[in-house]
């Protein structure tokens, strides 16, 4: 009998059931009983919306009183010291009043409102406690003890661990990548200060620190059955953090809403995306040239995606024209690309989503550059996580772009660091496009293996040839057959077209072939020059002498912004992915804009050729007759050849 007694007792002394939980304790003195019922009405349903890990976690109470000391414009305060929360006692009449009366804030009700009030100052304290229980603090401070005495040699097993780094949510580097405070470059994984997801914010408030980022999230999550739509990387987080979703879930729209900002204006840019259509995210390498702001070429990221229909596999290589291209460029709302403001930050930084075909134009046959694709070693998670964080970015990205430490490669790499959580990427740092493929290779996230033999990766996908090289040999063979008088086909290229028109009488059928396609790309250069020419120009001379071309353009670049901001359709409603309830004004005035972007693109056409000096319009008349005179004579020399097309 003593010894059972002795159990009864030590079973008395054991806290109650849910003693270890977190309780709100409502400081009610004052209160008349109207008010006392409608404030544990808003403490137990606030506390009905938690995550039983939260509570277990953030053991204790925690008291909640009225106050009159706060500021008009504050809703409340939290005092982690004294465990306790002080709403704004002026709301209280309100609440008594109407509970479901608008707020200022971003919930339906006041009622809501002071319920995602109180769950944001919960977040604070449970953020501040470091989420330990009182167990682990007990060790902890013992194991930080013993290792004052004893040093790191000496600990026991159970200390083992327990001095490192233990991070909040607040802190914690995935949170941090999801909220817009990455990793600066080169400074051992410091955090950038700027936050540059500007756009499509549930909150302003949460850009001003990362602690109100957790506690302004939080609410959300807890709350807006939209969130896991809206915001669906962060509510990954939260979700795998506590081991738990809320019950109230909406339906998501059917696809992922991007702007496609492919240069052909005809087309529709809004359209849908679906994740099952990914099949495989290549890092996109476009080759370094001379020019100094491309020496070391440029970082994009490939999305494989199969036509619509197709089992992703193999095949979806084929679809080309479906495939996209995101690439981070620095947006130039004028049309001046300063040097200075390339490396000061002048110029924000975007996250463009393109159509494959129209980029490798650009390179290829424009700026003659070969592209790479080569293909990352991702998991079929890591991708889909990857997709819908880069059209995350895509809806809510406005940074600052830096040629030297915020440039495409930089950006890139904190895509794939905070869409793909790999580990492997933790610790990676590259200023360039070139270093940081062959980082990611080193790592072996990156798999090279297919451009081992360059006739292959071509025929295959992997590999796009610069025009270079085709123009080169179209030139080596004029060379051989007239001993031209220049050392390369640039020298060619770069010639009077006056200069070249003398060699034409003299071609056969397959030298006149030669030929035409050369002089396509000598008026392709020419026109790049006369633009950068322009450019130049441009604020350099007075406004009337240049106003067809400021006016012009100046209405161009403003129309054509929200493709690389789509945001700025919305304007304030909704934050986050768009969802179905946005779709029709996304798609209205996505086509207004486009149609604009139609019109103004032809009248620009026509003002830039009036802002030509006499020696450029003859350059350009004398390449287009040049075009016009071996198109006619391959047609007479075919007819020759009794029809022979080569």
């Amino acid at each position: 009998m003593p010894g059972l007694l002795r159990v009864l007792l030590l079973l008395a002394c054991l806290p109650a059931q849910g003693a270890w939980a977190l309780q709100l304790q409502l400081e009610a003195r004052g209160l008349h009983a109207q008010a006392r019922a409608v404030s544990e009405r808003l403490l137990e349903d606030s506390l009905a919306h938690l995550p039983p890990s939260f509570r277990q976690r953030l053991a204790g109470k925690v008291s909640v009183r009225w106050s009159t000391t706060l500021p008009d414009e504050a809703f409340a305060r939290a005092d982690a010291w004294r465990a306790r929360i002080e709403l704004n006692a002026r709301l209280l009449p309100a609440l008594l009043a109407d509970p479901q009366q608008p707020a200022r804030g971003r919930h339906a009700s006041l009622e809501l409102e002071l319920q995602a009030t109180v769950l944001h100052e919960l977040a604070h304290l449970y953020d501040r406690a470091r989420y330990w229980t009182p167990a682990e603090r007990r060790l902890h401070r013992r194991c930080r003890q013993q290792l004052a005495s004893l040093g790191a040699v000496g600990l026991p097993g159970e200390c083992r661990g327990q001095t490192a780094r233990r991070y909040t949510l607040s802190d914690h580097p995935r949170l941090l990548d999801l909220a817009g405070w990455p990793q600066a470059v080169g400074q051992r994984g410091a955090r950038e200060a700027f936050n540059g997801q500007q756009a499509r914010s549930v909150d302003r408030y949460e850009l001003s620190h990362p602690r109100e980022f957790f506690a302004v999230n939080f609410e959300h999550f807890l709350l807006d059955p939209q969130y896991a739509c809206r915001r669906p990387s962060l509510a990954a987080l939260f979700a795998e953090h506590f081991a738990w979703q809320p019950p109230r879930q909406a339906a998501c729209a059917k696809g992922l809403a991007y702007l496609n900002a492919g240069s052909d204006f005809a087309r529709a840019p809004l359209a849908r995306l679906d994740p099952a259509r990914l099949y495989r995210v290549d890092y996109l390498l476009a080759e370094g040239n001379q020019q100094w702001a491309s020496r070391f070429g440029h970082s994009m990221l490939r999305l494989v995606l199969c036509a619509p229909g197709r089992a992703p596999g193999e095949d979806c290589l084929l679809d080309v024209e479906h495939h996209l291209v995101l690439s981070f460029r620095a947006y130039v709302d004028d049309v001046q690309l300063s040097s200075w403001g390339g490396l000061s930050g002048a110029y924000p930084s975007r996250l463009f989503v393109l159509p494959l075909a129209q980029v490798i134009d650009e390179y290829t046959r424009v700026e003659l550059r070969s592209l790479q694709s080569v293909p990352l070693r991702l998991s079929a998670g890591q991708r889909r996580a990857l997709l819908t964080r880069a059209l995350e970015q895509h809806w809510s990205y406005d940074g600052r772009y830096f040629f030297i430490s915020n440039n495409c490669a930089v950006e890139t790499l904190k895509l794939l660091r905070s869409g793909t959580a790999d580990p492997r990427l933790a610790d990676l740092d590259s200023l360039l496009p070139n270093g940081l493929l062959q980082l990611l290779v080193a790592r072996g996230l990156a798999d090279p293996s297919a451009l081992a033999e360059p006739r292959e990766a071509e025929r295959l996908g992997y590999r796009f040839a610069s025009y270079r090289e085709r123009y080169t040999q179209l030139f080596a063979g004029l060379q051989a057959d007239w001993g031209l008088p220049y050392g390369q086909v640039e020298d060619w290229l770069d010639a009077p077209p006056t200069q070249r028109q003398a060699w034409f009488a003299r071609a056969s059928l397959r030298q006149s072939a030669a030929l035409l396609v050369l002089e396509q790309a000598a008026r392709r250069r020419l026109l790049l020059r006369v633009q950068d020419e322009l450019k130049q120009r441009y604020l350099s001379e007075s406004p009337e002498a240049l106003a067809p071309l400021g006016e012009g353009l100046q209405r161009l670049l403003q129309q054509s912004g929200f493709l690389s901001r789509p945001a700025e359709l919305l304007g304030t409603q909704g934050y986050g992915l768009p969802q179905d309830e946005e779709w029709q004004r996304l798609a209205e005035h996505s086509a207004q804009r486009q149609a604009q972007l139609q019109q103004l693109a032809g009248q620009l056409d026509a003002a830039l050729l009036q802002l030509l000096d006499p020696a450029q319009r003859a350059e350009l008349a004398a390449q287009d007759a040049n075009l016009r005179e071996l198109s006619a004579q391959l047609r007479r020399l075919q007819r020759g050849a009794g029809g022979l097309r080569l």
